[in-house]
């Protein structure tokens, strides 16, 4: 059983305020957490590592669980996405592990969310940073949702450790006018449309 040894956590909420034109009658929310852990792999090649996925889960869990709790409750949030940056001793595989831990942690916390969780992964060093990307939590398609957060910490990875990082949204772009399916709209049925 690999152990993850979580190093440092990170919690960002954003408030977009204004994004020229009028102001927005209510400012809109995005928010990320990341997790600075261990990576257990590091160095080495190891054929088999799916089964790493269950002991993240607690991970996903408590950061899914903060962040929502930081944008103001699970009825707020309309957006999500994940990432991974991974330190240099480590195989992009290893920010692999997290797609079930951490995107399946946040659809069940937050209930109603038929989309696919949005993800981005690279290898990297100190102070790398990741746009990681954004969309509706329960239709693909839905335009003014195609965001993303910009995401990265100061000290890390280190080349033996992995940031795993997640964020949701509370609306879509401010002034969102390129047409296509909008949220009200959604049907949720089948996580696009």
């Amino acid at each position: 059983m690999p152990d993850f040894i979580v190093r440092k956590m990170q919690l960002i909420v954003e408030e977009v305020r204004h994004d020229g034109g009028p102001a927005p009658e209510t400012p809109r929310r995005l928010g990320a957490i990341l997790a600075c852990v261990q990576n257990p792999f590091a160095g080495r090649h190891e054929a088999d590592i799916q089964h790493a996925m269950e002991d993240l889960k607690p991970l996903g869990k408590e950061m899914s669980e903060r962040l929502i709790a930081a944008l103001g409750g699970k009825d707020m949030v309309d957006g999500y996405g994940k990432g991974a940056i991974v330190g240099e001793a480590g195989e992009l595989e290893h920010g692999a592990l997290w797609h079930v831990p951490g995107g399946y942690a946040m659809r069940q916390l937050l209930g109603d969310s038929n989309a696919i969780v949005p993800s981005c992964m690279k290898r990297g060093g100190i102070g790398s940073r990741l746009d990681i990307p954004l969309g509706h939590i329960n239709a693909a398609y839905v335009r003014s949702h195609f965001d993303g957060i910009d995401v990265g910490l100061p000290d890390g990875p280190k080349a033996d450790e992995i940031v795993y990082g997640l964020a949701m949204s509370v609306g879509g772009r401010v002034h969102s006018r390129m047409g296509g399916l909008e949220a009200w709209d959604v049907k949720g049925e089948d996580g696009l449309r």
